[in-house]
């Protein structure tokens, strides 16, 4: 059985649905795409999103031997026997579309289209924020953590598209959830008329988030990154800064300057957020066990610090001759073979460990995280990543540390108050080294404010928007967003 895709515009090769409409880009291209689960007028046949059968034609090329069987073998539950074409596991929603070499899944939510469609169905509008006066934000696009997907927005991405009154758009970055797993000289071969682009760097990812943002035809946007989605979000902004209306940084996992400027006006939340550490010290100054809790915390804080800063001149220390045997370590086999058994042993426990509160992660959250793992090629893809990741790590790019405080735009910082993965304290160190930024804490949250605390985190999102996108900017703000 075979999938056939729409024409490339403009070159580029979108498909998608029902929900996913065409678009007009900025430059007068159009984005037309059409969803896996809703068949095309004058397409072939549509592969059931239940299927497990491997599907031949446009999107399996460029894929490696994967989908070979495991021997019966489970990854986080996950079988293995037979791995799949990630179209074949795409949602009713799902939309895909062609760049450099990677079909890369993505989601929209249009609030005009969904309250157009719920007047029709029910006489009334859906309720729709944005400024006062009408005036709309400009769009929103939403940016994943590692190991996560466009799945972890599902709570939200309706949410944010009604405050804003604007689009919303999540899309998996190379390497997770359903986009296509290419090895980069096959992603490279396919694009013989562009400069050679590892698809697992950082630089791919600032691309392709630059080219939704034509996608959604608007010369601005809201870039909201969660975890190493934040560090996506920033490169992108000083890639082209006159892009980027505001940044919101979620669980941001990015290192903060050792030595942040303390000079920065506090906001409530984040005086609040102190004046409770500070009273919860006062109440029990004789306390031994509050005393040998606030020592553990400063010897993990400086053990923190220490592993960072030991990595980063690890990599600093890489030189070429050992940039290739270390890329060819990490693809080897072996790699392969470790990644696997990582993710078999420690997935689901990281899944949890995420929550504040891990009983609340239900078998549907873990099938969400977990379903990529069927796709043909996570695991080599997963490898290609890291080995980037580290190679970058290496070049002589100024540090992000001290870039931060070159951010103009406005920025919004949240962070759940018992995050076990990324601390608190760092995020409120990264708000003093950005100029202007606001920093707010959820109580009661892990690692993921916008899946374990819906209702705070869209509050608290909303306010910024507000508070950043006054009467004062309405003129800057429509100017960019027409």
């Amino acid at each position: 059985m075979s999938v056939r895709l729409c024409g490339r515009p403009a070159g580029f090769l979108l498909v998608g649905g029902k929900g996913c409409p065409g678009f007009l880009g900025r430059n007068g291209s159009s984005f037309k795409s059409w969803n896996c689960g809703s068949p095309r007028r004058g397409s072939g046949p549509v592969v059931p999103l239940a299927s497990s059968a491997s599907v031949s034609g446009p999107l399996e090329e460029g894929l490696l031997d994967g989908g070979r069987r495991q021997g019966g073998r489970k990854v986080a539950g996950v079988d293995q026997d037979e791995l799949v074409d990630p179209v074949i596991l795409a949602d009713p929603d799902s939309c895909f579309c062609e760049f450099r070499g990677l079909n890369i899944h993505h989601k929209v939510f249009d609030p005009e289209s969904a309250a157009h469609r719920l007047f029709e169905d029910d006489g009334v509008a859906s309720h729709m924020s944005g400024l006062s006066g009408g005036a709309k934000l400009p769009p929103m696009i939403l940016l994943h953590g590692f190991g996560a997907s466009v799945y972890s927005w599902n709570w939200v991405m309706k949410r944010l598209g009604q405050i804003t009154g604007s689009k919303v758009l999540a899309f998996d970055r190379p390497a997770f959830g359903l986009t296509s797993r290419v090895s980069p000289a096959s992603a490279s071969h396919r694009n013989k008329d562009v400069k050679p682009l590892n698809p697992y760097s950082m630089a791919f990812s600032v691309l392709a988030t630059l080219y939704f943002m034509d996608f959604l035809a608007n010369q601005k946007a809201i870039l909201v990154g969660h975890s190493a989605g934040s560090l996506v979000a920033v490169e992108t902004y000083f890639e082209a800064p006159e892009r980027v209306a505001a940044l919101i940084l979620v669980a941001p996992a990015i290192m903060a300057p050792v030595f942040a400027s303390q000079g920065k006006k506090r906001n409530q939340s984040e005086s609040n957020y102190q004046a409770g550490n500070e009273q919860s010290m006062a109440e029990a100054p004789n306390n031994l066990l509050s005393r040998i809790a606030g020592l553990l915390s400063r010897l993990m804080k400086n053990a923190f610090l220490g592993i960072v800063q030991i990595v980063d001149a690890m990599g600093k220390m890489i030189s070429r001759f050992y940039k290739k045997a270390l890329a060819a370590l990490l693809k080897s086999a072996l790699a392969v073979m470790l990644v696997r058994m990582a993710i078999d042993k420690f997935g689901v426990a990281a899944i949890k460990n995420a929550w504040h509160d891990p009983a609340r992660v239900t078998e549907h959250i873990l099938y969400g995280y977990t379903k990529p793992l069927r796709s043909k090629d996570w695991d080599r893809a997963l490898v290609e990543y890291t080995a980037a990741m580290l190679l970058e790590a290496s070049t002589e790019k100024p540090p992000l540390s001290k870039r931060l405080p070159e951010i103009s735009c406005p920025v919004l910082i949240i962070t759940g108050d018992n995050d076990r993965l990324v601390p608190s304290w760092n995020a409120e160190k990264l708000s003093q080294a950005i100029p202007g930024s606001s920093f707010e804490v959820i109580r009661n949250c892990g690692h993921l404010p916008h899946e374990e605390k819906v209702e705070e985190f869209i509050s608290v999102v909303d306010k910024f928007l507000r508070r950043a996108f006054d009467g004062s900017n309405q003129h800057q703000l429509l100017h960019s967003v027409t």
